[in-house]
């Protein structure tokens, strides 16, 4: 979501309908299914997402995913149809991450550019040329590169509480592979190189007020962020799914009103 909210707050003319419609397809059918697509072949037995005791999906569930993927795609064509090959692109991307013959997240770089390149970049692409008036395919390379990076510096702190469960699924994810404290300081670098690009986007446009007031809005998120490094630096058992879920929801709520104001702040302009 807070791919969205940025994607919108940089659009010129914004296309309400056809935003709206996107808004739905992601949020009510691709990203649901594509979780419970997930969840059916992993079929985890501990903590996962929000989920804190997950029941074993079923095969009804395979199949309702399947049927939000094919409702998703038809309306993407009341978008345009490239909006419509990006859902498409997007899901099978998704499929092939979660497969188990093909199986994409048992790899730790692959797995981590796929989340990065369709939940960050595609997605951005997507939502800009979908919302804007006249649908454009001229969308801001920076603001494109910000979105990956703003996905790949909170992914990998996803991933740090479930190592072993993974590793019982033969599933190496990129968190695992740079450790406790490695995922933490790729975080802060992937986090730094997302903003650098935010700082170089917003001051081209002479928007550093703008700037300004993600940053504020992010503040809280940076200071929940060294505290808990520094209690996993002393206890590695505080990378937990319960720290987490408190980072995945600080994270995205700073982050979502933070593009929401500054898409509020564009409309009254």
């Amino acid at each position: 979501m807070p791919v969205f909210w940025f994607a919108l707050s940089q659009v010129n003319q914004i296309n309400w309908r056809d935003a709206i419609l996107i808004f739905i397809i992601l949020h009510v059918l691709v990203y649901p299914s594509s979780n419970g697509y997930n969840s059916y072949m992993d079929k985890d037995t501990g903590s996962i997402g929000g989920i804190k005791n997950p029941l074993q999906p079923t095969k009804q569930l395979f199949y309702v995913s399947v049927i939000m993927d094919v409702v998703a795609v038809s309306l993407s064509f009341l978008i345009t149809p490239i909006f419509a090959l990006g859902i498409v692109l997007y899901i099978l991307a998704s499929r092939a991450y979660s497969y188990r013959k093909i199986r994409l997240k048992k790899y730790p770089l692959t797995g981590y550019l796929t989340v990065v390149i369709f939940q960050g970049a595609v997605t951005f692409f997507l939502v800009y040329h979908g919302s804007q008036s006249n649908h454009t395919s001229h969308v801001p390379v920076i603001a494109i590169i910000a979105a990956g990076l703003l996905i790949g510096g909170f992914y990998p702190l996803t991933q740090i509480y479930q190592h072993q469960d993974d590793l019982k699924d033969g599933v190496r994810t990129i968190s695992y592979k740079l450790g406790y404290k490695g995922t933490f300081i790729f975080t802060g670098i992937v986090y730094a190189l997302a903003f650098c690009m935010l700082g170089i986007l917003f001051f081209s446009n002479i928007e550093w007020n703008q700037f300004l007031i993600l940053q504020i809005f992010m503040f809280p998120v940076l200071v929940y962020f060294f505290i808990w490094f520094r209690k996993v630096l002393i206890n590695t058992k505080e990378a937990n799914f319960k720290n987490t879920m408190r980072m995945n929801i600080l994270a995205s709520t700073c982050t979502n009103a933070g593009f929401i104001t500054l898409l509020i702040l564009r409309l009254i302009e």
